[in-house]
């Protein structure tokens, strides 16, 4: 037997739990693996509570989760490419990864760098996949200027670095705490809330040409506001502004394997050119706390689950 979170209907934190399950057998094409660092994302919550459930159904028991890295524990036929023992970064498209053993498609893992930690490779696909998405997606170009709400969040953090790559002059939005980090990696710091048009406007007399939201609550909006071309707005999350307003709305790879993207932004990391900022970290049983931590809306960086 082996342990996973789950939980029988949609709800809030209190509907979760740790389950002894079936130890996984890997089918064809699949990997087992032993997780050994799973990050969670808010859109895990909006999956429980169910306001997602026209986009993507549940059936109960449900698991939870898509980020993780871990070591291979067992392999199915035709995925040798892996072995016992390898270090893998990879996501579970079954919900499952938050759980101590994970059956993964082959297809979705790459191979973990040495040098970098099990917490910041478990927290690689889905704030780092999405950013990659959403700065590709706003198409920067050397010297132009971008705004990016919730800048030291999450998703924010991964795309203040890959913007600044790109050669972009990037205003980061985020609370006064977080403005020395924000600083540190060569962005603008704007806080938030009333009057942040003004400032942004101060911080970008030129004008801005790009803008990736990852809050949602009006920014789409303000992005509008401030003359922002559609085709330059990129929104993870509000996906209802985005319908009405016509902005983009693409936080996967567009077009490349997630695992490739994986790849890359563990290159990065390995070779010091990419930042992964660590919240904080919980052991899985300790999964409420780490959702109710999550919730709150105002972490630096990632929350991670150590089975």
């Amino acid at each position: 037997m082996t342990k996973a979170v789950r939980y029988n209907e949609f709800g809030g934190i209190d509907v979760l739990r740790i389950d002894e399950v079936d130890r996984p057998a890997p089918a064809a094409g699949q990997v087992l693996v032993q997780v050994k660092a799973a990050a969670i994302n808010p859109g895990e919550t909006a999956l429980r509570i169910g306001a997602m459930t026209d986009i993507f159904p549940s059936t109960f028991p449900s698991g939870q989760g898509s980020d993780l890295a871990g070591v291979v524990a067992e392999i199915g036929a035709g995925a040798d490419r892996f072995s016992p023992g390898d270090e893998v970064i990879g996501f579970s498209e079954k919900r499952a990864a938050q759980a101590e053993l994970v059956l993964v498609d082959v297809d979705n893992l790459t191979p973990k760098p040495s040098n970098v930690p099990w917490e910041v490779a478990g927290s690689l696909y889905i704030a780092g996949v999405t950013a990659w998405g959403a700065v590709h997606s706003v198409q920067l170009e050397k010297g132009e200027t971008v705004v990016i709400s919730a800048a030291a969040g999450g998703v924010g953090s991964f795309a203040v670095q890959l913007a600044r790559r790109a050669g972009a002059t990037v205003i980061g939005l985020a609370g006064e705490g977080n403005h020395e980090w924000l600083r540190s990696h060569g962005v603008i710091p704007v806080a938030y809330g009333d009057g942040v048009t003004d400032r942004i406007k101060a911080a970008a007399p030129d004008g801005v040409d790009a803008f990736i939201d990852a809050y949602g609550g009006g920014y789409v909006e303000l992005a509008l506001a401030l003359g922002v071309a559609i085709e330059r707005i990129d929104t993870t999350i509000d996906f209802a502004a985005a319908a009405k307003y016509g902005v983009k709305t693409e936080p996967g790879p567009n077009g490349r394997a997630g695992a490739e993207v994986l790849a890359e932004l563990a290159a990065l990391i390995a070779a010091g050119h990419l930042e992964v900022p660590i919240a904080n970290v919980y052991p899985l049983a300790q999964v409420r706390q780490a959702y109710t931590e999550l919730e709150r809306r105002h972490t630096h960086g990632k929350i991670v689950l150590r089975p």
